[in-house]
């Protein structure tokens, strides 16, 4: 399976339906992937992207502890499929063990531990949206995207 390295433009809310979404870009492309996401994870993801750090472990800080004390790390994060409006992925670890996660928890994970996150050309091609002439600034670009975009429309 063929996979690009993507990475995390931002955390927004989608109106009117206040649903989080987390869009990632094609690093070497113009492709971008937008995932739907809870709450919990949307904020976890934002804070740390931002540097935020809880006088107490979150859930992801704490399940990146664990892994860490039990001798190993997260190595990478690969977004591999969308089969009826689910999407997957896998936490690839240091030993080369994969463990099926929630891309929203992976993603979290990701940005945390300071490793890759790459997609599938499979999910590319089932959700991927081009975005040839991106604006220079993209949160814009993202709004805009935004505006025009329902969850439904990524439905199988």
């Amino acid at each position: 399976m063929k996979f690009h390295l993507v990475e995390v433009v931002g955390v927004r809310v989608e109106m009117p339906s206040n649903q989080p979404i987390v869009l990632l870009k094609e690093i070497d492309g113009i492709r971008y992937l937008p995932i739907w996401v809870g709450a919990a994870e949307a904020t976890a993801i934002a804070f740390a992207q931002q540097g935020v750090l809880p006088p107490r472990p979150l859930t992801h800080d704490l399940f990146k502890l664990v892994i860490e004390e039990l001798g190993s790390k997260i190595m990478k994060v690969e977004l591999t499929d969308l089969i009826n409006g689910v999407f997957y992925a896998d936490l690839i670890l240091q030993g080369g063990e994969r463990i099926s996660a929630r891309p929203s928890d992976a993603i979290a994970l990701a940005v945390r531990s300071s490793c890759e996150i790459s997609a599938s050309e499979k999910l590319f091609e089932a959700a991927g949206i081009e975005i040839p002439n991106q604006a220079d600034d993209e949160v814009e670009a993202f709004r805009e995207f935004l505006e025009d975009i329902n969850p439904e429309d990524f439905l199988a």
